[in-house]
């Protein structure tokens, strides 16, 4: 693939100066000192072949029991044809309880000590949009009175800013309108968290922490397998669930019912008919991100 990385590495350099490009990388290059050979060398995703998939499978399922003396299956998931997901969230109905949040947290294997999530949960001030001003990090009971709750995720956009700016075209959105990220291939230079409108993609500043007993053993090479040091990594709608037909591991465990998901290419689907029945809304329109993720209230 072109732009090879070691090449946008040495543009980097030469772009950021021999201190900035040090500090910037500094992750990465920890991360660097545990690769195999083979781990080095291996292609893009889109450039294996199924026998070279196979091999490396095999190597990340070997990998996550010899590091987290766990055994697991790493599938490789690939869209369905016809199917384009999409996402609705009630806001009327959420109470702010964060069970999505910890759900994410559980279903996509992330680090213990941080209690990382893909999801946040904001709560606003009732008549306000200004999603600068909402918290994320309340600690009272709720709901609260005056208070309403918006949890923020990626948005899977179709006009993607995150793909546009990695140079190493390690993000990219798949048929089914997901955004995913090659983990073996991203280089951490994080310019796809910064790109991100949302807030929506995580860097791993160190090796995550999971105890085996606490490892979800059932996932997929561009969703939920441990992702390594010095990387960015983000939601994927739960793929490893998604493509085989369940749903978000985050829809699941909400008490209220306030997620909506499905196919937005199947008219019969309750997601469109949520598009079709209520009035919608997405995050920050006005930067033509075209997000797959909607917002609704009942009145």
């Amino acid at each position: 693939m072109d732009p090879k990385r070691r090449t946008v590495l040495k543009v980097l350099g030469g772009t950021l100066g021999a201190a900035a490009f040090a500090r910037a990388l500094a992750p990465l290059a920890a991360w660097s000192k545990e690769q195999s050979v083979d781990e080095f060398l291996q292609k893009h995703y889109q450039e294996l072949s199924p026998q070279e998939l196979a091999k490396v499978l095999r190597r990340l399922e070997d990998d996550t029991e010899r590091k987290y003396g766990k055994k697991v299956t790493i599938q490789d998931l690939r869209p369905q044809q016809g199917v384009e997901f999409g996402y609705a969230l009630n806001l009327s109905v959420c109470i702010g309880c964060r069970r999505c949040a910890e759900a994410c947290h559980i279903e996509n294997n992330h680090d213990r000590s941080t209690n990382n999530s893909y999801i946040r949960v904001l709560e606003m001030e009732q008549g306000s949009f200004d999603m600068e001003r909402g918290s994320a990090t309340y600690d009272h009971p709720v709901p609260a009175d005056g208070k309403y709750y918006m949890p923020v995720q990626c948005q899977q956009c179709d006009n993607a800013p995150c793909v546009k700016v990695c140079p190493v075209q390690a993000t990219w959105k798949e048929s089914d309108g997901i955004v995913v990220v090659d983990y073996n291939w991203c280089i951490g230079c994080r310019y796809c968290e910064a790109a991100c409108p949302y807030h929506a993609r995580r860097f791993n500043w160190k090796k995550p922490e999971v105890p085996a007993e606490e490892i979800n053993p059932d996932q997929a090479y561009l969703s939920n397998r441990i992702r390594p040091q010095g990387v960015v990594e983000k939601c994927t709608f739960c793929l490893h669930r998604t493509r085989q037909g369940r749903l978000p591991a985050c829809l699941e465990a909400c008490p209220t019912g306030a997620r909506v998901f499905g196919n937005l290419l199947d008219p019969d689907s309750e997601i469109r008919w949520v598009l079709e029945n209520k009035r919608v809304f997405v995050l920050k329109e006005d930067l033509g991100t075209r997000p797959r993720f909607f917002y609704y209230f009942d009145s």
